[in-house]
């Protein structure tokens, strides 16, 4: 029996982008109206044996999301500019993936550190309780900053408009604009509840780490990040197979209602880009199957 394949995405700059099995497909709206559609088959480090690998394929999803992220936001931001002949250098969107990770290492692990040292806690596990408060407050605070920009929630918009899209192709619903509309923009899968669980997740690392000193505790944070990213891939890969059991659902539920900070109910229009990227990335899976020589 073929084990099925979990189709998800991302919102990119005025589109979306999908990830089947072995290719992605961007489509993004161009300022004249029409569709810019990008197809790319997926390098093997995002196919192969360490994505189906338990603990190891946190760590991949944690570099694909990063790397394919950049390239398919730097790809939709050329398209929304008119500028998408312009080819994208591999070692700029490397730069800039190190760049966002360094920025986001600090905001979300180092600052909320610093500041919990003020309290001069003595118990490891009320001092990463603490560290980890803030660091919740300093992601929803940011989630909220992010909202106010009209840009962002236009790709929140998109967002939105992902999460109906798969949810109606997991329900197996036809995949028609007006059958799409009327479902949730939130999803067990989304990248946001990925991020809530790793937040809660790094409370308990950390406190089984214990206390150190500044400078050790800093390295900590920076080494256990793939640690602390593979332990939450697998909740939430776990969530999504038993997304109907109603523990599970119960357990997921933070990362779902956050999520209404980072989704916003969509247009048809950008449904429709949101469509036309899972079907053309469903397709592409359907022909290699067809294409794939009878044993």
């Amino acid at each position: 029996m073929t084990k099925r394949f979990y189709y998800g995405g991302q919102a990119v700059i005025e589109g979306v982008m999908m990830r089947g099995q072995k290719n992605m497909v961007t489509v993004v709206r161009r300022p004249g109206g029409g569709l810019a559609i990008e197809a790319q088959p997926l390098a093997a480090i995002y196919t192969g044996w360490m994505r189906q690998t338990p603990l190891l394929r946190g760590i991949i999803v944690l570099i694909e999301a990063l790397v394919l992220g950049m390239k398919t936001l730097l790809y939709s931001a050329n398209v929304s500019l008119e500028e998408e002949n312009e080819p994208v250098s591999g070692r700029l969107v490397w730069l800039m993936v190190v760049v966002a990770l360094v920025l986001a290492v600090a905001l979300f692990f180092i600052v909320p550190l610093l500041l919990t040292r003020l309290f001069n806690l003595e118990s490891s596990l009320l001092f990463n309780l603490v560290d980890g408060v803030i660091r919740v407050v300093i992601f929803i605070a940011y989630l909220k900053v992010m909202t106010l920009l009209p840009d962002i929630k236009r790709v929140f918009a998109y967002h939105g408009a992902e999460h109906k899209t798969v949810n109606a192709y997991e329900a197996g619903v036809p995949l028609e604009v007006e059958v799409v509309r009327g479902y949730n923009t939130a999803h067990v899968r989304c990248g946001t509840s990925f991020l809530f669980v790793v937040l809660l997740i790094s409370v308990i690392v950390f406190a089984l780490v214990g206390l150190h000193s500044p400078w050790l505790m800093v390295l900590w944070r920076i080494v256990l990040i793939p640690v602390i990213a593979a332990l939450g891939y697998e909740v939430i890969y776990f969530g999504g197979r038993h997304s109907h059991n109603g523990l599970v659902r119960a357990i997921l539920a933070p990362g779902l209602w956050l999520q209404a900070l980072t989704t916003r109910e969509p247009n048809d229009s950008q449904l429709e880009v949101a469509l036309a990227a899972l079907e053309r990335v469903v397709a592409a899976d359907q022909l290699k199957e067809t294409a794939r020589p009878s044993s």
